[in-house]
């Protein structure tokens, strides 16, 4: 069992940064490819950035390559998003999820745990 915890989001303006954090308790958290999801009203989670169980591989949905990177600190057992330039349309609760021995490529649904979300919201 894993238990995922994130936090970072917050209120902020268009142009400007966060950075989430996602920290795991349980066991074998570096055997987890990790994920951050997000879900913004009336619409579908979708998967923001994903990294693999080696930390070899990484993935961004193309909206948010070269403003978003993923990273991930298997001695603290956390698994990071540092958003920068933000936008209105960024607005979401983020979710962080993690998949056992995975590339971090499957879909939500095979994603085996999750956290609880964080409200992200970018004002204009």
């Amino acid at each position: 069992q894993v238990q995922l915890v994130e936090s970072g989001g917050g209120l902020v303006q268009a142009g400007g940064s966060l950075r989430l954090s996602c920290v795991a308790s349980g066991r074998s958290f570096a055997s987890y490819a990790m994920g951050w999801f997000r879900q913004a009203p009336g619409k579908e989670r979708e998967r923001v950035a994903a990294i693999s169980w080696t930390g070899g591989n990484t993935y961004y949905r193309d909206s948010v390559k070269g403003r978003f990177t993923i990273s991930r600190d298997n001695a603290k057992n956390t698994v990071y998003l540092q958003m920068n330039s933000l936008k209105p349309e960024d607005t979401a609760v983020y979710y962080c999820a993690a998949d056992y021995l995975s590339n971090g490529m499957g879909a939500a649904h095979e994603y085996d745990f999750w956290g609880q979300g964080t409200q992200v919201t970018v004002s204009s």
